[in-house]
């Protein structure tokens, strides 16, 4: 065991990466929760992202068009849950269990041919003098454009739910629907767009692990992030700012198991990979029973005729 191997300043800036993806699943699915709809397809449409883009970013030698190909195939398999949810109004839960194995499964198909591909590299942003600043210019200005619009997302999205009034609409739709569509608002609509940006930001979350984080294509390769995501929702209370605050803690715990990996530490690596996993459990045990942040009419069906 050799704790000196792991270099904090390394550690510090492959965290950011590692949360990236976290951020980017999380921030899309706080919007859709706030407007009451329970995704839990957020693993098969991260999934479905990082075939599309992994897939767009070789044919093309563009991973920003990648990127754009991964929001584009999350969102289209997020209507899919929108017509079963809002349409065929069927029960949300169910219907995002089986969002997820269907796009576990597509994604198998549609990456045979990619296995062992290497994709386009992404480049890093040029800060210019700001990169070579010691310690800050490495951790923080050497890193993918997405990295930081993954940070401008969570900003924006914060200021779209506490000073726009599209955003407090979408709040009045998730906590009380029926008086929401009392009032004239298109609650399926709504919901439809919400579910939509969650399945875009899922999307382009699977194509940073895909062409970024792990720069290969590998069945299954999301590993658990989008149920990460999930649990990252709740653990914020559904506020944006601690969603990014709660990203670099889970990116944070998997990049130091990984390290402690690297250096030989006297645990069987079984436990350490399992680590982010029980974390996040422990976090939802501990936060169970704070039910007053959730919107209220989360994971309610709405029908007009009510």
């Amino acid at each position: 065991m050799d704790l000196s191997a792991i270099n904090p300043v390394l550690l510090l800036a492959a965290l950011l990466a590692a949360a990236t993806p976290i951020l980017l699943a999380a921030t899309g699915e706080l919007i859709a929760e706030k407007a009451g709809v329970l995704n839990l397809g957020v693993e098969g449409m991260m999934i479905t992202g990082a075939i599309c883009g992994f897939a767009t970013a070789v044919e093309t030698g563009s991973p920003l068009l990648g990127f754009a190909a991964a929001a584009v195939g999350g969102a289209a398999l997020s209507l899919l849950f929108a017509f079963l949810t809002q349409v065929a109004l069927a029960n949300q839960v169910a219907s995002g269990l089986a969002l997820t194995l269907f796009g576990l499964g597509l994604s198998a198909l549609l990456g045979q041919s990619y296995v062992g591909v290497k994709p386009p590299r992404m480049e890093d942003v040029n800060f210019g003098p700001l990169a070579d600043i010691p310690l800050i210019g490495r951790i923080f200005f050497q890193h993918d454009l997405v990295l930081y619009l993954g940070v401008v997302l969570v900003a924006s999205v914060w200021a779209f739910l506490k000073y726009t009034r599209s955003g407090l609409i979408l709040k009045a739709v998730g906590e009380n629907h029926d008086a929401a569509h009392a009032l004239g608002y298109k609650v399926v609509r709504i919901r439809t767009l919400a579910i939509m940006f969650g399945g875009a930001c899922a999307g382009a979350g699977g194509a940073y692990i895909s062409l970024v984080r792990v720069p290969q294509w590998t069945e299954g390769m999301t590993a658990g992030v989008g149920w990460i995501a999930l649990a990252l929702v709740v653990f914020a209370s559904w506020k944006p700012w601690r969603v990014l605050l709660g990203a670099y803690l889970f990116g944070g715990i998997t990049q130091l198991q990984l390290n402690l990996q690297g250096a030989g530490v006297a645990i069987p690596v079984e436990y350490l990979a399992m680590s982010p996993y029980i974390i996040t459990i422990v976090v939802l045990v501990l936060l169970s029973a704070d039910k007053a942040q959730a919107p209220a009419s989360l994971g309610r069906t709405f029908h007009a005729s009510q």
